[in-house]
């Protein structure tokens, strides 16, 4: 979704979980009324930036000076207080009021007549700035209530806001930061000159204003991430000093690598790819569309436009950049950074001409066969790229999405395995990991997809059938019964020393059958139903490139029921 014109029309938005979906995520955002279109622009990019410290968390929020972001898996819209989140800041105690005595009178007075006028308005007024004098230090003050509270509830939040406030005096400066508003004086001025306006109050000189309407905003690629915050133009550089708050979660889970040189302007993206024209489309997956851009530097790069509507692609998101920022390697996709300043999250790879192992072995318009060399060399590629995220990187990875859609092929045809956003760290000192199921069905193996219980070996057995699909030049299939699964097929050339005739006869006999022979007795070791019966991918890649290697007797495949979905539903 674009959401540059629901920005120009909207001033706030909510975030709810639709009927359908697995998704129990709410969230909120609103600017404050004294700012500019182009400044809640700037502050959103901006909150999104901070807020991403609290992922995955399943609940954070954060507080600028112009905007509010917060996230949470309940119904947290119409809350008004909430003592365990609600929140008072200080500022240092120098300097300090001159007159404390009297300002605490005043200050009260002040925050009071606010109050009133909130109470007695006709309707909602969500906004509202105060300048006062009266012989004492000045009062500045801004009062923001989120749309989504009720007048009532307003009320209610400003009253103890106030309260809280008190206990800040005789500092020069306080916030408060509640669930359902925002309060805060000051004896300097901090908000813009747009929101105010002289009104005449009972108070000695008092201004008050309500405003009704706010400028535009939507949230829904609501917590983007990758590293550095966003710049500011230069015609909005005295918008540059945000009050820069820490981000609140209900788990202090943080971005592992934070490097600002993988940090991409968005407008720049959006004119590499011609404002993400059809004709630069490259493919599309679950979570998003990947667009060929061509850079200023003379880079071609391929742009990854994400679709935020679940949480878990949100996670998806920091797992792409956390996992894979730091790794090199000739077989996998190599991540070059990742923008989340503008209206959408994107993440920029580099470009891999050849699209995806699929296209050359199922797709419907196949404009080239892969001989058997090149079948091989992939095979052996994808191995050596799973070998080091098991055994290369630290910590260990597990990709858990292995399949022929995420193996991409660049300009000599070697493999380079992408789409990380399933991935899971494994550290050494664990037998398994047990997590909820993902993946696609066919690929995933059966103690992972019955049990949940997740280890290397579950990338070994996806494997196996991304070798037997690639040997065979079929898709596999979980219907057993309508003879589909390329386990079963294969299996039973095995069983009856007919192996031969499982391969693509594309290829027309020019293979060496001896060597075609060993990759599929390789795919069906991967595939056991055992799961210590399966090889390492580093015992793997020593069967595919070690001549005098011994390959091991396979057992029996495990052979899915049909009661499951065919292997294009994923989870």
């Amino acid at each position: 979704m674009n959401l540059i014109a629901p920005i120009r029309s909207q001033s706030w938005a909510t975030l709810s979980p639709k009927p359908s979906s697995s998704s129990v995520l709410y969230a909120l955002v609103q600017c404050f009324g004294d700012l500019s279109q182009s400044q809640c622009e700037h502050c959103f990019s901006e909150s999104r930036n901070k807020i991403q410290q609290c992922l995955p968390s399943t609940s954070g929020r954060i507080y600028l000076n112009g905007c509010f972001l917060r996230y949470d898996e309940f119904y947290f819209f119409n809350q008004s207080s909430d003592p365990q989140i609600d929140t008072i800041k200080c500022s240092p105690t120098a300097p300090k009021i001159t007159e404390p005595y009297l300002f605490h009178d005043f200050f009260k007075k002040v925050a009071q007549s606010f109050i009133n006028v909130t109470e007695i308005a006709s309707a909602h007024a969500g906004f509202g700035v105060v300048e006062a004098k009266g012989g004492v230090n000045p009062v500045f003050m801004l009062a923001q209530c989120w749309n989504t509270v009720s007048k009532a509830g307003c009320v209610v939040c400003l009253k103890s806001a106030a309260r809280g406030l008190v206990s800040c005096l005789p500092r020069t400066e306080g916030i408060a930061m509640n669930a359902g508003c925002y309060l805060r004086y000051s004896t300097t001025k901090f908000y813009n000159d747009e929101a105010t306006e002289i009104v005449n109050s009972s108070i000695a000189e008092v201004f008050v204003i309500i405003v009704l309407n706010m400028i535009a905003f939507l949230v829904l690629a609501l917590v983007g991430g990758c590293l550095g915050y966003a710049k500011l133009s230069a015609k909005d550089t005295e918008f540059s000093s945000l009050l820069h708050l820490p981000a609140q979660c209900s788990l202090s889970k943080v971005l592992s690598a934070k490097k600002s040189n993988l940090n991409f302007n968005y407008e720049t993206l959006e004119r590499a790819t011609d404002s993400f024209s059809p004709s630069r489309k490259l493919g599309q997956g679950g979570a998003g569309s990947v667009f060929r851009g061509d850079l200023p530097d003379g880079r071609t790069v391929a742009v990854k436009r994400l679709f935020f509507s679940t949480r878990q692609w949100v996670d998806e998101f920091f797992n792409e950049v956390n996992l894979i920022s730091g790794i090199n390697h000739n077989n996998l996709i190599k991540l070059l950074g990742c923008s989340i300043e503008g209206p959408e999250s994107l993440l920029v790879y580099e470009f891999v001409p050849n699209k995806s192992l699929d296209q050359y072995l199922f797709g419907k318009n196949k404009t080239q066969i892969l001989t058997w060399e090149q079948r091989f060399n992939i095979i052996v590629g994808t191995a050596e790229g799973l070998a080091y995220l098991h055994d290369g990187s630290e910590p260990r990875i597990i990709h858990r999405d292995i399949k022929c859609s995420n193996v991409l092929l660049d300009e000599n045809l070697a493999a380079k395995i992408a789409d990380f956003g399933l991935a899971r760290h494994f550290s050494t000192d664990k037998t398994h990991l047990s997590t909820g199921i993902a993946g696609t069905m066919g690929y995933m193996a059966p103690e992972y997809l019955v049990r949940g219980q997740l280890t290397e070996k579950a990338d070994v057995f996806s494997f196996g059938v991304l070798v037997l699909e690639t040997v065979c030049g079929r898709r596999n299939s979980v219907f057993v019964q309508e003879s589909g699964s390329v386990l079963l097929m294969v299996w039973n050339h095995y069983q009856s020393s007919t192996l031969p005739d499982s391969v693509d006869p594309l290829m027309r006999d020019d293979y060496p059958v001896k060597e075609a022979c060993n990759v599929l007795q390789i795919g069906l070791l991967c595939t056991q139903a055992s799961v210590s019966s399966r090889p390492s991918m580093s015992e793997v890649v020593q069967m595919l490139t070690n001549d005098d290697y011994m390959i091991p007797t396979p057992a029996n495949p495990p052979f899915l029921c049909n009661s499951l979905t065919s292997n294009t539903t994923e989870f």
